[in-house]
């Protein structure tokens, strides 16, 4: 079962784009992403106010992390680190410790997954596979959390372009299964394995693939957006782009705390196209916020990016209605080009 929720105006209080340059959410894609941004830059904000701050934070990096919100839902947050000697690979997975280096920087809501006084003692990236090595501390968590724990690890893992797969270890040790609840890791997990995993209406999980959808929370007047894995009928590469936006137009579960930004009347109008990586999509006119104005909703327009280059090969997305192309977007400009994925998703400044 499905909800519809329609999110109101986008807050002023979200860092509204998506976009902000750094390590990229799902491999650093390049392109015109999905909005330029309305506000400047965390270094240019520091630099207009002058003195010493500037210089600290040429020290920072913007990384993504992944992180539990109040719901207990796995979500990227893009956090500034002190640039350090270690290993960035390594350096993540230590701003995942609760009670660690991160506890000063957490969004409200939000909290580190891995367990309190976790070591991480190396992480060694080979032929696309990272092994994170954890010390014993690692194995003192809830079964509940053991899925999540996994989860975050490997999505704020594979933010990296040369890691694909992820392996875990204790003290050395390669692990088959987590040490809890057992959940598989075999020869590595990776982002296919999914991130907040819903099964959805699909009964045969054998003739079934996986689509991740990204939909709303809100939290303290804070929006951010809440990737979900669900399970759909296996198709071809085509239809799986017309199942997700099919899925992102059901919306969230009634299970779930998130909100949609799509009515119930919006629909593909053709079948979706995909060329050079470049995906074109074809709604009616129930997809528009606006319909004088021919606007469509930012938090749309992101759901729809986010979850499609999701799909394997696609890179971009190109929007249409009634097979037109003049959509604008809520700032006035014209969607004159395909969209691309942010570098970085859930921007914040503190």
């Amino acid at each position: 079962m499905y909800k519809k929720f329609r999110v109101g105006a986008p807050l002023a209080v979200l860092s509204v784009s998506l976009l902000i340059s750094g390590c990229g959410f799902g491999g650093e894609k390049a392109g015109n992403e999905l909005d330029p941004p309305k506000k400047v830059s965390y270094e240019n904000s520091l630099d207009n106010k002058k003195g010493s701050k500037t210089a600290v934070k040429s020290n920072m990096v913007k990384r993504q992390l992944f992180l539990m919100d109040k719901n207990g839902l796995v979500v990227p947050q893009m956090l500034e680190l002190p640039k350090s000697k270690s290993p960035a690979e390594k350096q993540v997975l230590e701003y995942l410790v609760k009670d660690g280096p991160v506890s000063n920087m957490l969004p409200n809501g939000f909290q580190a997954v891995l367990p309190a006084d976790t070591e991480v003692l190396g992480v060694n990236v080979k032929g696309g596979t990272a092994t994170a090595n954890f010390s014993k501390e690692f194995k003192d968590y809830e079964a509940k959390n053991e899925q999540k724990i996994l989860q975050a690890i490997t999505f704020t893992l594979t933010q990296f372009h040369s890691i694909k797969n992820v392996k875990i270890q204790i003290e050395g040790k390669d692990l088959k299964s987590m040490p809890v609840n057992n959940t598989p890791i075999g020869n590595g997990v990776s982002r296919a394995d999914g991130i907040n995993i819903e099964a959805g209406d699909v009964v045969d999980l054998t003739n079934s693939e996986s689509v991740t959808l990204y939909f709303i929370n809100e939290d303290n007047n804070q929006k951010y957006y809440v990737p979900v894995t669900r399970r759909v009928a296996k198709t071809s590469d085509e239809d799986l782009v017309t199942e997700t936006v099919n899925e992102l137009i059901k919306g969230p579960s009634f299970t779930s705390n998130l909100q949609s930004d799509f009515r119930e009347d919006v629909k593909l109008l053709t079948k979706p196209t995909v060329k050079n990586g470049v995906v074109t999509l074809n709604f009616n006119e129930a997809v528009l916020q606006n319909k004088r104005d021919h606007t469509i909703a930012d938090d749309a327009l992101n759901s729809i990016v986010l979850s499609l280059t999701e799909l394997q090969d696609i890179q971009k997305v190109a929007i249409q209605v009634d097979g037109k192309e003049r959509v604008m977007k809520e700032n006035g400009k014209k969607l004159t080009t395909p969209v691309s994925r942010p570098k970085m998703v859930n921007t914040r400044e503190f």
